[in-house]
């Protein structure tokens, strides 16, 4: 792989898997699909969680190039808990601080960031540029992998949706934000 294009999902209407994206979330997609096809990266291939809202941000783009959208299970987001928690948000800070945290029938960040580093290593043997799209929690897990420092404070900061560029450079990774929104 030479380029890796990780894109987080637009706005949508909730959290279930089915949840399509809000009308925001609509024009979001096709300011994405403009911006992904003036940013000179070719795009090769595109992986996506087979959840609603990730496929219908990318979708518009995907027709555009006649690319097929790749379902793929381990972009999906992150369950952080079967039981709902009222405080969410503390118990995800949590689980940046403690790896192996794990909340009733949820997964660990450790169990997460294996599952999709699974695939990014999959894709590394090959050759072109991919385009991952997924959900919030998982991205920020994943851009772990070539930046330890990115944790709880940078997931708050990402945006709906956000595009980060992983590149392999002088045999290090870099990492970079290229989404203005």
């Amino acid at each position: 792989m030479d380029k890796l294009i990780l894109v987080r999902h637009s706005e949508t209407e909730g959290q279930h898997e089915d949840s399509p994206l809000t009308k925001l979330g609509v024009r979001q997609a096709q300011v994405l699909t403009t911006f992904l096809e003036h940013s000179g990266y070719e795009i090769n291939r595109i992986v996506s969680s087979p959840f609603l809202r990730a496929i219908e941000t990318i979708k518009p783009f995907a027709l555009n190039k006649g690319i097929e959208i790749e379902r793929d299970e381990r972009l999906e987001e992150r369950i952080l808990s079967h039981t709902p928690l009222d405080d969410w948000e503390e118990a995800l800070y949590d689980t940046f601080q403690d790896p192996e945290l794990k909340m009733s029938g949820g997964e660990s960040s450790s169990e997460a960031k294996k599952r999709v580093v699974s695939l990014v290593q999959e894709l590394e043997k090959e050759s072109g540029n991919v385009l991952l799209v997924t959900h919030g929690n998982l991205m920020a897990l994943l851009l772990q992998k070539y930046n330890r420092e990115f944790g709880f404070n940078e997931w708050k900061r990402l945006s709906r949706p956000d595009i980060f560029l992983v590149q392999k450079q002088g045999g290090e990774y870099t990492v970079e934000r290229i989404w203005q929104d």
